[in-house]
């Protein structure tokens, strides 16, 4: 793949990131209050996070068979870590907004390596059986 095609592949992944999280989770900012515990839960339903998870799995496989895994990982990891942060720094004024981050940072991290790695290694097993 050339530079070109690799900066423009890298450039619709970081947008396809962010809208993963704007899509899932980005919208949602209320918490909800159980009336009889008065314990607060929230923002986000555990719906919205497996829907968000399964999506960037979806997402980072597909980006691992056209770009280098290298590439992939932290293209997702700090376009989904920066528009994470943003909305947690924005609502919280306790400050752990910062935890949650570093938290999202080495879940993205971690988990967008394995995946497009997986994702190189089955298109690679794929076009050869192909051939």
């Amino acid at each position: 793949m050339r530079g070109n095609q690799k900066l423009f592949g890298a450039a619709f992944l970081a947008v396809a990131t962010v809208g993963v999280w704007l899509l899932w989770l980005g919208w949602d900012t209320e918490y909800t209050v159980d009336p009889e515990t008065s314990s607060t839960s929230g923002p986000y339903e555990p719906w919205q996070v497996i829907g968000c998870v399964l999506t960037l799995v979806l997402l980072a496989a597909l980006a691992g068979t056209r770009l280098s895994p290298w590439l992939v990982a932290p293209v997702m990891t700090i376009a989904f870590t920066v528009a994470w942060s943003w909305q947690a720094a924005s609502t919280d004024d306790s400050g752990l907004w910062a935890v949650g981050g570093f938290l999202v940072l080495v879940g993205m991290a971690a988990g967008s390596t394995v995946v497009s790695l997986a994702g190189r290694r089955i298109g690679r097993a794929l076009a050869s059986r192909n051939r």
